[in-house]
């Protein structure tokens, strides 16, 4: 997939990199699904074939699929890049907690031998807000003093909860939610066999994140705001869109609906809120806040879905009256 967007972060990328003097460690900060990941393996991959050539040509971080650099990342196997990110638990689904400390003192390993096809060797690591303590710690000392021709791409979405140390030590690289277009044009290259409807109804629930849009994928997610829609409106009276609307999502092969509707909830009535002024934002307020401790509720001691997505109707009603 192309890499859609972010020209000013790219721009000032190769601005740094065509000056020959390119900061060893990079934060690629912003809202989570907005392309940061994605934005560091298309630099990574620029870097190491720069380095190996054959020359690229290609304007901004682009490389040809047939350059030989760009199959070795392709295929995960070139040896001068290495990416951190949570791993699976005991060969499941589930993705650990954190990035361990076992995960980033392997980087010794690599570190302790010659750079195989150039003097550049590349680290990502997706996201650096996962690393647990020890690990953050046993990677400040590589920051501190970074092997020679190495750089590190570091993607966080949240700088600011990161430890002082590691974020002075890198530049700060950060990147913005994407325009409509530039969604739609991500979420339909990402998955072609979307129709135009649901593209049009991801992008509006996506808020400028890709990643997040596609999350929603194949939900029918504009049925379920077109349904919230009217509780928020026109309110229920006889309690019967309610009682359908729940007694659809609770059901077990609703699962990923329902987990969408406990997120939408929350954001249509915050939209709400900032929309209205005086008395009647404060309720709305209220109202989220109503709706956010729910929302918390149903997934940390699993509540009856049918009871919940009756009650963030019920919320929701209250913003029509």
């Amino acid at each position: 997939m192309s890499l859609i967007g972010h020209k000013e972060e790219i721009s000032a990328f190769r601005e740094a990199l065509d000056s020959g003097r390119i900061h060893h460690g990079w934060l690629l900060a912003g809202p989570q699904g907005v392309g940061k990941a994605h934005f560091a393996l298309a630099a990574a991959t620029r870097m190491l074939a720069d380095a190996a050539g054959p020359p690229v040509s290609l304007p901004g971080l682009d490389v040809p699929a047939t350059h030989p650099i760009a199959n070795y990342v392709t295929q995960g196997s070139h040896p001068d890049l290495k990416i951190l990110a949570r791993l699976a638990k005991d060969k499941g689904d589930e993705l650990a907690r954190s990035i361990s400390i076992d995960q980033v003192r392997s980087l010794q390993s690599m570190f302790a031998t010659t750079p195989s096809f150039s003097q550049r060797r590349v680290v990502v690591i997706d996201a650096i807000d996962d690393l647990e303590r020890p690990a953050a710690n046993a990677l400040l000392k590589n920051l501190e003093e970074p092997p020679v021709g190495t750089i590190f791409l570091l993607v966080s979405h949240a700088p600011g909860r990161l430890l002082p140390t590691i974020r002075s030590r890198c530049r700060l690289l950060r990147f913005g939610r994407l325009s409509d277009s530039e969604m739609a044009r991500a979420i339909a290259e990402a998955d072609p066999e979307l129709p135009s409807s649901e593209v049009d109804a991801l992008v509006g629930v996506g808020e400028g994140s890709p990643g997040r849009a596609l999350g929603f994928a194949g939900l029918d997610i504009a049925a379920l705001d077109a349904a919230m829609e009217t509780l928020a409106s026109k309110g229920d009276p006889t309690n019967a869109l309610r009682a359908d609307l729940a007694r659809k999502l609770g059901l077990k092969a609703a699962q990923p609906r329902y987990e969408a509707f406990l997120e939408r909830v929350p954001a249509r009535i915050a939209a709400e809120a900032k929309r209205r002024r005086g008395q009647a934002g404060t309720d709305a307020i209220v109202l989220w806040e109503q709706a956010r401790a729910i929302g918390d509720s149903a997934v940390r001691i699993s509540l009856d879905p049918q009871t919940t997505v009756f009650e963030l109707g019920t919320l929701l009603t209250r913003l029509a009256a």
